[in-house]
């Protein structure tokens, strides 16, 4: 079911196999393209084609209205509304404590200098609606985003026959998101980007999407911002003799069954634990929902490792960079220090990835692909734009000239020294 691997056979496939694989297949950057520009000449038009197309019907107004957002709380059960929202106190919680405010860096008579944080004005949350449906990803986008003071933020959506998930609306409510449209695919994120009669263009957008909404992102950034690329989700497993191979087996599964490209890795010092593993693996699969799914992932992404020691499981997992690393080993905090490159870590036999997917409060918006080696995931920063400043005095200036126009000859700048030296030439007049 899952592909085993020695340690030297998994670097050779998941590590030091570096050619770059393009990202996006030539047949779907064309198609992007080709609706990217549609929408941007001509609007509303182009996104009731596409969702005729796709979506089974178009509708005639593209926001929801506040009386299809108020409905929609009356056909989520209440014990779901009180799970979101507990959900989203936690995430709340964890992200305020990421807010910084303006500051000054040195301050005297002569010199100063700092930093002003302002929130990006306008932000588009995209949120998927085609193979599941994810109210927690509208937690996670949209909730830093308000804390970071996000003054218009709005989601889309994809709608089937005019209508929203009820769920996405009611996480949409309680997160703070402003307005919802109804539009969903590479069409979203040109309508975001560049703004149609009925959608004001945004200035960054966020959220996951399929492969068409993944390749709009990568097009329209540069006229946008964006939260990232992201590339198929992923989790690493440190396990040892200690670690239940049934809890091993259903955190595999929690990664595998998201869809076919999915990958999941074990790593593990117990030989014993390994096949303990793989039989839980087919025992848990056979009443899973999404079984075909995650088999198709376990076959041709996934990977079980034995190794020699759990220096080495470190030593592999760093250079893999997972989205989201388990550590199912003895004294598992004690590990921390070992980690130095994942998007998120989750500690112990009692910390299943879902407990972050969902729960604890740190962001579930991840880097994937390796990435976690040089970026981090979603977070309050995401939505502030940090601006230094810097104030001289006339003395200042006098004190700095001779060192700023040395640097400006060396690099044959003779402008930037000019700029200087006419300031002197007026001060010792």
């Amino acid at each position: 079911m899952i592909s085993l691997y020695t340690a030297k056979e998994f670097t050779n496939q998941f590590i030091s196999n570096k050619t770059k694989k393009q990202p996006f297949a030539d047949s779907t950057l064309k198609t992007v393209r080709s609706i990217i520009e549609n929408v941007r000449q001509n609007g509303d038009t182009a996104l009731q084609e596409y969702m005729e197309k796709f979506d089974g019907g178009a509708p005639k107004n593209l926001v929801v209205t506040e009386e299809e957002r108020s409905a929609a709380w009356e056909e989520v059960p209440e014990n779901v509304v009180e799970a979101l929202q507990k959900a989203a106190e936690n995430i709340r919680s964890f992200h305020s404590k990421q807010l910084q405010q303006s500051r000054m860096m040195e301050v005297t008579e002569e010199v100063i200098s700092g930093q002003l944080f302002r929130p990006i004005e306008r932000v588009g949350i995209y949120v998927p609606g085609g193979k599941a449906c994810y109210p927690s990803s509208v937690l996670m986008n949209a909730i830093p985003a308000v804390l970071a003071g996000v003054s218009h933020l709005v989601m889309v959506t994809p709608a089937k026959a005019g209508k929203i998930a009820p769920i996405l609306s009611v996480a949409a409510d309680i997160a703070g998101v402003q307005t919802i449209y109804k539009v969903g695919g590479a069409q979203a994120i040109a309508a975001l980007t560049y703004g149609t009669e009925s959608i004001q263009p945004v200035d960054k957008i966020v959220g996951p999407g399929n492969e068409y909404v993944a390749a709009a992102k990568s097009l329209v950034f540069g006229d946008v911002g964006i939260d990232m690329i992201a590339g198929p989700s992923e989790v690493a497993i440190l396990a040892d003799a200690t670690s239940r191979p049934e809890y091993v087996a259903a955190d595999l599964i929690a990664q595998a069954e998201h869809d076919e490209k999915a990958r999941a890795f074990l790593f593990t010092t117990s030989e014993q634990l390994l096949n303990e593993t793989l039989i839980e693996l087919k025992k848990q699969c056979a009443s899973l929902p999404r079984r075909e799914i995650a088999e198709t992932s376990f076959k041709n992404e996934g990977g079980a490792i034995l190794v020699g020691s759990i220096d080495e499981a470190f030593n592999l997992v760093n250079q893999l960079a997972p989205e989201h690393l388990e550590i199912q080993i003895e004294n598992a905090l004690s590990y921390l220090g070992k980690v130095k490159n994942a998007g998120s870590v989750f500690i112990g036999n009692h910390t299943p990835e879902s407990v972050g997917d969902y729960f604890a409060g740190p962001n579930h918006v991840l880097p994937t692909s390796g990435t976690a080696r040089f970026s981090s995931g979603l977070s309050v920063d995401d939505f502030i734009k940090k601006t230094t400043y810097v104030y001289y005095s006339e003395q200042a200036l006098q004190n700095a000239a001779p060192y700023i126009e040395r640097i400006a000859e060396k690099e044959e700048l003779a402008g930037h020294g000019r700029a200087v030296a006419i300031r002197m030439n007026n001060i010792s007049e």
